[in-house]
């Protein structure tokens, strides 16, 4: 029987990882952070101001790709729960990214001159005011 302390003993009982799955899993998580970079790149990009729509649309899709390719080898290589938990959270949220840029796009005229009036608002009425003149520039069905 081996005692705790003995390093051999604790290494007997689990399988040591081969090099070539050390290198899998290293290329899985540094895949999934450049996937979680990303995700917030593009949810921050779009927060800053419309003119950027672009970009946010860019890295949304270049987190969509990398988010496929993620679930495919967390499936396949059976890696860990927490990738395969964080990549599917991120799909979700590039899902409703791609909703936001998709009307963020068919609105752009209007998004821009209410974040422009926004800007310049020092008030509440103000403030009000902008979005006011932003719900009549918008369509009926949409009020």
């Amino acid at each position: 029987m081996n005692s705790p302390q003995d390093p051999g003993g604790a290494q007997r009982g689990q399988n040591p990882r081969s090099e070539a799955a050390k290198a899998s899993l290293l290329r899985t998580h540094n895949l999934f952070r450049m996937f979680i970079v990303t995700v917030l790149g593009a949810f921050f990009v779009f927060q800053l101001d419309v003119s950027y729509l672009w970009l946010t649309a860019i890295l949304t899709a270049a987190a969509l790709v990398l988010g496929i390719v993620l679930i495919v080898r967390a499936v396949k290589l059976k890696e860990s729960r927490l990738v395969l938990f964080g990549t599917i959270s991120g799909l979700v949220v590039s899902a409703v990214m791609v909703l936001m840029v998709l009307a963020s796009a068919v609105f752009f005229n209007q998004i821009r001159d209410y974040q422009q009036c926004a800007r310049h608002a020092l008030t509440q009425q103000a403030a009000s005011a902008c979005r006011t003149q932003l719900e009549k520039s918008l369509p009926t069905q949409l009020r």
